[in-house]
């Protein structure tokens, strides 16, 4: 694997993009990659920790996953495949049946969204086109980001100083910050809300016991998948969020760079689902693309697939330290809701973005009405049960306006003013 080096690899001029098949200096890349380490790192292990999963082991088919997908799809599409917020109402659900249950509803939903990859590449561009024009595509990508707005919000309100601290930092760096600083501004504001958090007092009550007590070096838990049919019924409808998930990924990076990269939704598809297919064979949570790292890209404006190897390479490596899991789980919640609050906005306004780009005209009753009832369902997190599975709102939204959309059409051609 090569990379060219962009420029003369120390900065990014104003309005150039670092490309996923160009890397700044390795000193940087090893930055940057750390930079999407700290981004994804609270989430994914807040997945097993919510429902009982190793975290250690989660951790390193995270790694892993990325890896494969960075193969799959040839180093054109810089993704992190963290631990998916979608699994955690069915691995809740199914969670007193054991982890070897749990784990056979997480790898047929993997093996479903290997289904739907293979599936996407047979059938070629034209079926993403057909079910996801820009209209429907930026209210995916928008409701993906708003739709976790709460979160960031709740994060805020649990240590408000902290938070702001945190927050200013990084629009402190990323804004007035030059070089490095500007590219590294999520990870800089990280360090100087725990700095300050650890300084007043903000750091949760036996936190340095908590590493102390880590051990240096320890292997992962592997686990054996037992499959049992009532689980995996609960767990399969995750597929829906999964597709909507790596396309809106396709499409944000594909606004990002300016390149058309609908040739490789397939690819992300399948190779997310076979990420998820190996974690749950093995004892990890399932994978999907990470709204975190989208963000860091969009802040730094560096896209480059090398960042994303080292990052991958360094959560393996970590997998096998828990005391550095340990560590990073004492990040308090005001630090990841100053963070996130920067992250998710910028996947909501990356949805705006691919509107804007592709001209999406809003005067028309068709785009407008199936948008807002999209986002409403995203950011009000609509939360409904299919007999005893509960989707959320991604999922609401998401499925909704693909359905929608194409039937509002029909109408407003064959019914509505558009029939004139």
């Amino acid at each position: 694997m090569r990379w060219a080096v962009h420029g003369d690899g120390k900065k990014v001029l104003p309005g150039a993009v670092v490309f996923p098949e160009e890397r700044l200096s390795w000193l940087r890349t090893v930055g940057i990659g750390m930079q999407h380490v700290i981004a994804m790192f609270g989430a994914t292990l807040l997945v097993p920790t919510l429902t009982g999963f190793p975290v250690n082991t989660t951790l390193l088919f995270s790694g892993v996953g990325t890896m494969l997908f960075l193969l799959i799809t040839r180093n054109r599409l810089p993704s992190y495949l963290g631990s998916s917020f979608a699994f955690i109402a069915p691995l809740a659900a199914t969670q007193g049946q054991g982890i070897a249950v749990q784990l056979g509803g997480v790898m047929a939903a993997g093996l479903a969204l290997v289904a739907v990859g293979v599936l996407v590449k047979a059938a070629g561009r034209a079926v993403l086109d057909a079910a996801m024009p820009p209209a429907v595509t930026g209210a995916i990508v928008a409701l993906i980001g708003l739709n976790l707005a709460p979160t960031a919000a709740r994060n805020v309100e649990s240590q408000p100083a902290v938070a702001t601290v945190t927050l200013l930092s990084i629009l402190l760096f990323t804004v007035a910050g030059r070089g490095m600083v500007a590219r590294l501004g999520i990870l800089l504001g990280v360090l100087v809300g725990w700095c300050f958090a650890a300084a007043t007092g903000g750091l949760a009550e036996g936190a340095r016991r908590a590493i102390d007590e880590a051990a240096w070096l320890g292997a992962p838990q592997l686990h054996a998948p037992e499959f049992r049919l009532a689980a995996i019924g609960v767990t399969l409808p995750v597929v829906i969020v999964l597709i909507a998930e790596n396309v809106g990924h396709v499409k944000a990076v594909s606004a990002m760079t300016g390149r058309d990269l609908d040739d490789l939704a397939g690819d992300a598809l399948l190779a997310d689902g076979l990420a998820t297919t190996l974690a749950g064979g093995c004892g990890g949570s399932g994978t999907t693309t990470y709204a975190e790292n989208v963000g860091v890209m969009a802040a730094t404006r560096v896209y480059s697939t090398a960042a994303y190897w080292v990052a991958a390479l360094t959560a393996v490596a970590l997998a096998f330290i828990p005391k550095f899991g340990a560590l990073i789980l004492t990040i308090p919640t005001g630090v990841l809701g100053g963070a996130t609050m920067v992250l998710y906005g910028l996947i909501g306004m990356l949805g705006v973005r691919i509107w804007q780009d592709n001209a999406v005209n809003f005067s028309h009753p068709v785009n407008l009405t199936a948008a807002a009832v999209a986002l409403v369902a995203g950011i009000g997190n609509l939360t409904l049960s299919v007999g005893s599975v509960e989707l959320e709102g991604i999922a609401w939204g998401s499925v909704g306006i693909m359905v929608g959309y194409p039937i509002l059409m029909l109408l407003y051609r064959h019914a509505g003013e558009g029939a004139r």
